[in-house]
């Protein structure tokens, strides 16, 4: 699903296809912010993260003005000239800006194990540059996506003393989702006014109710990543709206993982599952994916079978003390099919 993004003031976006895609389809993409921009990012958790990762992470204490994001070429599994590459195209894109390399933030996704094709890189950044565009971000949308079957955008607004401050986000992703940020990439960019410490912990709080609250096939990528950048283009800093930045950036970041998963490889379904009555948020969370990664109850929902057995089978294993047959009810929708433990009558 994609939806009419709105502008956010001091950004330029651009995508074109550099030939890293076989097809000919859009793969290289940039994202150009303001001078005196400041952004905040997350990562993977896998240990095992690709290059772009490593240097993207080098990079954030730095004054970023560039996010460079191709697609088709993970440059994962690629050593150590993987990410001598990596500072490669950092150094060819900022030339072309007349920033410094530090400035740009690397993202990949794609295919794993093969190193990229820098005279992409190099040969392209100069039309990558010139093809900028206030109204460029819904292309990038298309320009950062592999598998997936369908763009992911979204945007919203909030009106601060007669001011509005924008926000627009953009993600792909539909295999090796799994929380702690899997194969996905998301962008959010706000004409709001903050510091990257600010937008750090926003972005903490959001993705932590939405994108690591995801899962598909329960595999955790190598590349995953999840930018905020403001612009302080609107008039208006954080200091003044915190509660209502964070509920809107909650409500683009919610929006965009539903997105996801809805667009998994293979999915047929979107389900939502949600465990109550418990200690702590991460015993209800372990739960959760406790039954949602359960291959048996997997396959009874695509076969759309009200297999309650499984679902409280899969409870039972959980990794998480203090739990009582006795307490367990379980509804499907409105309807519910566990009372105490035991079958519904009704």
């Amino acid at each position: 699903m994609s939806l009419s993004l709105l502008e956010v003031k001091g950004v330029k976006c651009s995508s074109i296809a550099s030939g890293i895609k076989m097809n000919g389809n859009l793969d290289l993409s940039l994202i150009s912010l303001i001078k005196g921009s400041n952004t905040a990012a997350v990562f993977t958790q896998n240990i095992f993260s690709a290059a772009p990762v490593i240097v993207a992470k080098n990079h954030l204490n730095s004054n970023v003005e560039a996010l460079l994001i191709n697609s088709g070429n993970a440059n994962a599994g690629t050593g150590h000239k993987g990410i001598e590459d990596t500072y490669k195209t950092c150094e060819y894109l900022a030339s072309e800006l007349q920033v410094m390399p530090e400035q740009v933030l690397p993202f990949s996704t794609g295919v794993i194990g093969e190193f990229l094709p820098l005279e992409a890189f190099k040969s392209n950044v100069n039309l990558l540059v010139s093809s900028l565009s206030k109204e460029g971000m819904s292309k990038v949308a298309r320009g950062i996506l592999t598998t997936d079957l369908v763009e992911k955008s979204y945007s919203t607004s909030i009106n601060i003393g007669g001011k509005t401050v924008n926000l627009s986000g953009i993600a792909k992703g539909s295999g090796m989702i799994r929380p702690d940020m899997a194969t996905m990439l998301s962008f959010i960019v706000s004409d709001i006014g903050a510091s990257k410490e600010e937008l750090q912990e926003c972005l903490t709080v959001a993705v932590n109710q939405s994108f690591n609250r995801i899962t598909v096939d329960g595999d955790t990528s190598t590349n995953d990543a999840c930018s905020l950048s403001a612009t302080n283009q609107s008039g208006v800093q954080l200091s003044q709206c915190k509660d209502e930045f964070q509920k809107a950036l909650n409500l683009v970041l919610k929006e965009l993982a539903q997105m996801i998963v809805k667009d998994g490889e293979g999915a047929t379904k979107f389900i939502e599952i949600k465990i109550e009555g418990l200690e702590s948020s991460e015993d209800c969370l372990e739960v959760a994916y406790t039954v949602a990664h359960s291959p048996l109850v997997k396959t009874a929902l695509f076969a759309s079978d009200a297999n309650w057995g499984r679902i409280l089978a899969a409870v039972g294993r959980a990794k998480v003390n203090g739990i009582s047959i006795e307490n367990i009810d379980i509804f499907i929708n409105d309807l519910q099919i566990i009372v105490s433990g035991e079958k519904s009558s009704t």
